[in-house]
């Protein structure tokens, strides 16, 4: 690709309701820091230097409620009953000079703006698809649906996925026009591209770009934010 000047948008699915999270609220609005993570992920995208557009999937009902909170830099639409139409919604409001789309989890609030750049750097330079992985500390079990181990995988050739993972625009947008409901669910955006047979790259991830699944994660990320220093927080004294 390596394009002079293309420009980066990024699509932040956060319609879900992140039910193992529990607090009564959309995952994407659970408070970390006095502030939605959501805030918080979108401040880092915004921080990117190669980010030139941000458009945020919300929960229908609470569209007016995230503008607000994000301003009017970001755009804000109604979010789909899955995240795949999340998605695909947020891909047809892109502004049509877009030629990178990088895909982020609200849920992974501390990602560093490095991270952003590197994932958008990597497809700028060539690759049509490129994920942040780390490599696992746990050994993984393949098991049945009775919980009985089948296996266990090599643990020096799996990787653990982050966000966001990137791709040309164009190939993002063929893996999406392919998805139907027939075939098997996957859980990131760069398994749809999989499927075309489109080769994804990868590049180091992020301690700090984990995942906000459960309430030890937030207390997690509660304790590294108190540790950051003020300005980069976000937070005023």
């Amino acid at each position: 690709m390596n394009e002079a000047g293309a420009r980066v948008a990024v699509v932040v699915p956060a319609a879900g309701r992140g039910e193992r999270l529990g607090g009564g609220v959309p995952k994407a609005l659970r408070p970390l820091g006095g502030r939605p993570m959501l805030v918080h992920a979108v401040q880092a995208l915004s921080a990117a230097e190669l980010v030139s557009q941000i458009v945020v999937a919300a929960p229908p009902t609470l569209v007016e409620v995230v503008s607000r909170l994000l301003g009017p830099d970001v755009r804000v639409l109604p979010g789909g009953a899955e995240r795949v139409d999340s998605v695909r919604g947020a891909l047809r409001a892109l502004d049509d000079d877009i030629r990178v789309v990088l895909v982020h989890d609200a849920a992974r609030p501390l990602t560093p703006p490095s991270l952003v750049d590197a994932v958008a750097r990597a497809v700028l330079g060539g690759h049509p698809a490129v994920i942040p992985v780390l490599p696992l500390a746990d050994t993984v079990k393949e098991v049945d649906a009775d919980g009985r181990v089948l296996r266990t995988p090599p643990r020096g050739g799996l990787r653990a996925v982050q966000t966001p993972q990137g791709f040309r625009r164009e190939v993002l947008e063929a893996a999406y026009a392919s998805q139907d409901g027939d075939q098997p669910a996957v859980t990131d955006d760069a398994g749809l591209v999989e499927r075309l047979g489109v080769p994804v790259a990868t590049i180091p991830g992020a301690d700090e770009a984990f995942k906000v699944t459960r309430p030890a994660d937030l207390m997690f990320a509660e304790a590294l934010l108190a540790r950051r220093p003020l300005a980069e927080s976000g937070r005023s004294s």
